[in-house]
């Protein structure tokens, strides 16, 4: 346990696993670790963020990908052990988090992977263009996504840095009616040509608050894969896209920096632990 920017972290051991580790912050889960197998992802957003990794190039081909936040580097890790040679560039604005981390969670030697700490917005704009064939976005301020990185002029940011035919994938969080959800997707579809939503159904039903993970990418999207590897996880999702996601969007427009507002606060214990 220990005092970092963002409260009081928590490095918790699995029972089941001899070298996994969750890491908390404020009772919020952040991160699971398995020092011994990093292809393990126990939590379903890292699953299907993990399933856009595997299916933005052929298997085992390096990857050169930028993280916004970096939390105890699960996928970081899991890029390093699936595809051997990529280049990762990590941003983390907890300089604590990035200590305790650094600590006890250490990454693999040669792993490829670089760790810095700053603000992703700013280090987003500050990265060269065309240099990213993946984007991962999983920045959270307590449990909600900070507003700066939820902009038109944000997503456009991520599209400079992206190659022609690179993808950005990004953890939210919302629940019915889907007001931040649905302006999330007016917003990148504005930028980016193919957009499409990977959640269980009974988020996107509003039946319950939820994280779903937001794709987006100049070039067509492999629909029909990213269905099938979400489909057959322990919890099930579904890939929403084309009409359907017009739908579900029907009415919302992209926001710009001025009005742009965070994730909703999730209800009471939607994810906490202990």
């Amino acid at each position: 346990m220990r005092d970092v920017d963002g409260g009081t972290a928590k490095l918790l051991p699995d029972v089941d696993r001899p070298r996994a580790w969750l890491l908390t912050v404020e009772g919020s889960p952040q991160s699971y670790v398995d020092l011994d197998d990093p292809t393990h992802l126990e939590f379903e957003y890292a699953r299907r963020i993990a399933h856009v990794l595997d299916a933005a190039a052929e298997p085992n081909r390096p990857l050169d990908v930028l993280h916004l936040g970096g939390g105890a580097l699960t996928l970081p890790r899991y890029v390093a052990a699936t595809r051997p040679g990529s280049r990762q560039r990590v941003v983390e604005a907890d300089r604590g988090l990035l200590e305790l981390v650094a600590e006890h969670l250490p990454l693999r030697h040669g792993s490829g992977v670089e760790v810095i700490a700053g603000d992703a917005r700013s280090e987003l704009e500050a990265a060269p263009g065309a240099s990213a064939d993946v984007i991962v976005a999983d920045v959270f301020g307590g449990s909600r996504v900070p507003a700066h990185l939820t902009s038109l002029e944000y997503a456009r940011a991520a599209a400079r840095v992206l190659r022609p035919r690179g993808r950005y994938a990004a953890n939210l969080a919302d629940g019915a009616p889907f007001a931040f959800l649905r302006s999330q997707v007016a917003t990148f579809a504005e930028v980016f040509a193919h957009v499409c939503l990977i959640a269980e159904p009974q988020v996107l039903r509003g039946r319950r608050f939820g994280n779903a993970i937001l794709v987006a990418s100049h070039t067509e999207l492999p629909v029909a894969a990213l269905a099938r590897r979400a489909a057959a996880d322990a919890f099930p999702a579904r890939v929403e896209h084309g009409p359907a996601l017009e739908r579900f969007a029907a009415g919302a427009g992209p926001v710009h920096d001025a009005e742009a507002v965070g994730s909703p606060e999730p209800p009471g214990g939607t994810f906490s632990v202990g």
